[in-house]
């Protein structure tokens, strides 16, 4: 759905509000963006999700200003700005100049804006997604920070992978943009610690730079058995003392942390028909069949079969 595109003779409010294929009342608000040259802008999606992209000429002057019930996710694809500057409510502005393949993440009610003058053609992706299809699985407390012009190559991928799947417009991605959606959160929040301005007592948790090692561990060999002292090694505690930390800042025990994250992988995988159960099984450190699937099942209240089907 191309719904805002064209030139201004003057500097022109290139904004509108997401409205849906065959509907005309709006469902949320979009970036708005003013501008004095010509930009590009198209869009799609569905009521949880949605998918908008942007370009912009060369020596553009332009603003971005949003703020709104959703969460933005920003992906600069490719850019350069001679000048300019970003601000989200309650964080620093930046006045980076490079914004090639930078992410910018604007949690839904903050108020988000930038301005600058194109240096190079510049391509933005911007995400809008409801907080309740957006919801970590391990980790339920607190709201998700504001972050300007990061780089993190999981994020990146995860989310390039849900804008794809968003604009192939089919309903039988919908478990898929679940999954997708499941993912990027937990990715999300993974940095969350790095943004936050004012020091806050962990109350028994693990440290910032504890969860990182943990986390970052967990998702390097998740087809492999962790043990609970290798972990404890990791962020220099007893087990005893671990196993607690961990789960005054996650919620659930390493086990289950462990188990969550396998299947948030299974779901991705399944969507691929070339990879068979049994595959998928062993990647993920099953030695049955049987056990992989049971656990899915647990998980999901699916097995990986019925799961699969809804792709057909």
């Amino acid at each position: 759905m191309n719904y805002a595109t064209g030139k201004a003779q003057e500097p022109a409010r290139a904004s509108t509000d997401l409205r849906l294929p065959g509907r005309g009342s709006v469902v949320n608000p979009t970036v708005k963006i003013t501008a004095a040259e010509s930009i590009e802008r198209a869009g799609t999606g569905c009521d949880l999700w949605f998918s908008e992209s942007v370009r912009i000429p060369i020596g553009c002057k332009i603003e971005f200003h949003f703020q709104g019930p959703r969460h933005l996710l920003a992906l600069y694809i490719e850019g350069t700005r001679r000048n300019g500057e970003t601000w989200i409510d309650g964080l620093p502005s930046s006045r980076l100049r490079s914004l090639a393949h930078k992410l910018t993440f604007v949690p839904a009610g903050r108020a988000y804006r930038e301005w600058h003058e194109s240096g190079a053609s510049t391509r933005v992706t911007f995400l809008y997604l409801d907080p309740a299809a957006f919801q970590r699985s391990d980790d339920s407390e607190g709201a998700f920070q504001p972050r300007i012009h990061f780089e993190d190559s999981l994020v990146w991928e995860t989310a390039s992978k849900l804008k794809n799947t968003i604009e192939g417009g089919q309903a039988r991605c919908m478990p898929y943009l679940e999954s997708l959606s499941g993912v990027l959160a937990h990715e999300l929040s993974c940095v969350n610690d790095e943004v936050v301005r004012v020091p806050q007592l962990n109350r028994g948790g693990l440290a910032s730079w504890q969860k990182r090692a943990v986390v970052s561990y967990i998702e390097e060999h998740l087809g492999k058995q962790i043990s609970l002292s290798k972990l404890a090694q990791l962020v220099r505690l007893s087990q005893h003392h671990f196993c607690r930390a961990f789960k005054q800042s996650f919620g659930i025990p390493p086990h289950q942390y462990q188990v969550q994250r396998r299947m948030e992988v299974a779901k991705s995988l399944l969507v691929d028909r070339t990879n068979t159960v049994t595959d998928i099984a062993i990647s993920l450190g099953y030695a049955q069949t049987s056990s992989f699937s049971s656990s899915f099942r647990k998980m999901t209240g699916w097995t990986p079969t019925v799961y699969r089907r809804e792709f057909e």
